[in-house]
């Protein structure tokens, strides 16, 4: 990836610099989206994601021999939307989860305080979170004037290995970013109670899984770890009378 002269580096990782890409990068020519895979109809009650109630977040770590020079990022998904199927069948429950580019949030104050590690200190200058969110929405980064969303479809589950706690399967997820999509396999766990259906999980990630190559300049010295980890906790509610599909 060439990096321009004049490209100023906003903090480390700058951007979703932390999540994707990196940095001030010059923009490949706009790629055709890919074909997505052909997916099963849904069946089963659907249950509509409640975005008040629902988070997704990704820790990007910085890395590099000058990477104290910066701070890692907490990237949160708040308005989430979508709807889960639920069957029957639990192993034939499908999904629908989007992500809008232009709502992510970057470095909150709050969910940093959260934390229980030193990984995420609350405090984080307005200029590098402002800079940070500027490039992530950009033509280099996420490019949300032309991929408005990230989309998360579930291709199939299948019953997780032994010793998983709790009522745990593994979700193979297709993924479309930029237009690309990419399959990824998740372990989700669930609750169901009356008209309702909680999904929960924690994983890690690469960028390269996505087609993604992390930020790197000064021959590696500056860089953003290819590994993140990803947080997740949707609630989704049947429709008063929903019926079955």
């Amino acid at each position: 990836m060439r990096v321009t002269a004049s490209c100023k580096l906003r903090g480390l990782g700058a951007g979703l610099l932390a999540l994707l890409l990196g940095g001030c990068a010059v923009r490949p020519p706009l790629p055709a989206p890919a074909a997505a895979a052909t997916l099963a109809p849904h069946e089963g009650t659907p249950h509509d994601i409640v975005a008040a109630e629902s988070l997704l977040t990704i820790r990007a770590y910085r890395g590099g021999t000058l990477g104290s020079a910066g701070h890692n990022h907490l990237i949160a998904a708040h308005a989430l939307s979508g709807t889960i199927y639920v069957p029957a069948n639990l192993m034939r429950t499908s999904f629908e989860v989007r992500l809008p580019v232009a709502e992510l949030t970057v470095d909150e104050a709050a969910l940093r305080e959260q934390e229980h590690s030193g990984d995420f200190p609350p405090q984080v200058p307005d200029s590098a979170r402002e800079g940070t969110r500027h490039n992530m929405l950009g033509e280099a980064l996420l490019d949300a004037e032309h991929y408005p969303q990230i989309v998360l479809r579930a291709v199939r589950l299948e019953p997780a290995a032994a010793g998983a706690a709790g009522a745990t399967v593994l979700a193979h997820i297709e993924a479309t970013v930029r237009g690309q999509v990419h399959t990824v396999r998740v372990p989700v766990t669930y609750q169901l109670g009356a008209g309702e259906v909680t999904v929960a999980g924690e994983t890690t990630l690469r960028q390269s899984e996505l087609g993604l190559t992390p930020f790197s300049a000064l021959l590696g010295a500056l860089q953003v770890q290819d590994e993140m980890r990803i947080r997740f906790r949707i609630v989704a509610r049947a429709a008063a009378g929903a019926a079955p599909r």
